[in-house]
């Protein structure tokens, strides 16, 4: 029987990179949505709702499944419970392979905050019985783009930090390829990354040149990054100020700036750098 597939994500950047990848492979898969109104409509794609802290929905979504890819839920408050509940729904429903978007230097004491919840929902995948393949991305390059504002500056404390930058495109391959050949990948994880380290003035740099625009980076004390993030984004929890310090203290510490070969072995090629990465983004609209 062939190994039937569950693909979360589908609404977003890699699940509906991934999807449309399978798809193109004539891959049967069941795409787990929260608004299935959004879910892009694929050939031999089944949609079905839920959510990730439902576990009733879930239950049902994943019933039949044998291997799921499980991308990470949008940052919240209540994001390391959803993950859990899914990991546990998933091991009920008897899903024997998770393929999960997890994050670089990802550990219980990480710098970046965000990094201790993939950190605890990888202990919980491994905790669960079911067999594993832990995609430990770097920072998205696509993401260089948001971190600036409508000048084309971006400001945090990241110092001369350097960060090796992946592209979500990628990622979303290499993710495909595993899924198309899961025995080859079990209990494996992979730490994902662009093929250089660069700072953020590099990194800069490199979008202008891919954009034809300005780009710039000013360094920030840990404490001018709070205010700001304060004062031009009110109304946040702690933690989500946190968070976004913390992406920058993070690249300052060094913790991501390992370039891997983990990516180029899965596809067979380079991976792209992120001023390739932002030009096909720029070519594209996006």
């Amino acid at each position: 029987m062939a190994t039937r597939i569950g693909i979360t994500g589908s609404t977003g950047h890699i699940g509906g990179q991934v999807a449309r990848a399978l798809a193109a492979k004539g891959v049967p898969q069941r795409l787990i949505v929260r608004d299935p109104g959004r879910a892009p409509q694929l050939p031999n794609a089944e949609v079905v709702r839920a959510s990730y802290d439902d576990r009733d929905a879930l239950l049902a979504a994943l019933d039949g499944l044998d291997l799921v890819f499980m991308v990470s839920a949008s940052e919240s408050a209540t994001r390391l419970d959803d993950h859990k509940t899914f990991v546990q729904a998933a091991a009920d429903a008897g899903v024997k392979h998770l393929v999960y978007t997890s994050f670089a230097a990802a550990d219980p004491n990480a710098t970046f905050t965000l990094a201790r919840d993939h950190y605890a929902t990888e202990q919980a995948i491994k905790g669960s019985g079911m067999a594993f393949t832990l995609l430990r991305d770097n920072f998205y390059g696509d993401a260089v783009l948001d971190f600036a504002d409508d000048t084309g500056t971006i400001v945090g404390p990241a110092a001369d930090g350097r960060c090796a930058f992946v592209m979500r495109s990628d990622v979303a391959e290499a993710a495909a390829t595993i899924l198309l050949n899961p025995d080859d990948h079990l209990n494996a994880t992979y730490t994902l990354t662009g093929p250089e380290s660069l700072n953020f003035d590099e990194a800069a740099a490199a979008a202008s040149k891919a954009t034809g625009r300005r780009f710039r980076f000013v360094n920030q004390t840990v404490d001018q990054a709070y205010e700001t993030r304060r004062r031009d984004w009110p109304g946040y929890a702690d933690w989500q100020y946190d968070a976004w310090v913390s992406t920058y203290t993070a690249v300052a510490s060094g913790v991501f700036d390992e370039v891997t070969d983990d990516l180029p072995a899965l596809l067979g090629r380079p991976a792209t750098s992120l001023q390739d990465g932002i030009a096909a983004l720029d070519a594209a609209g996006h």
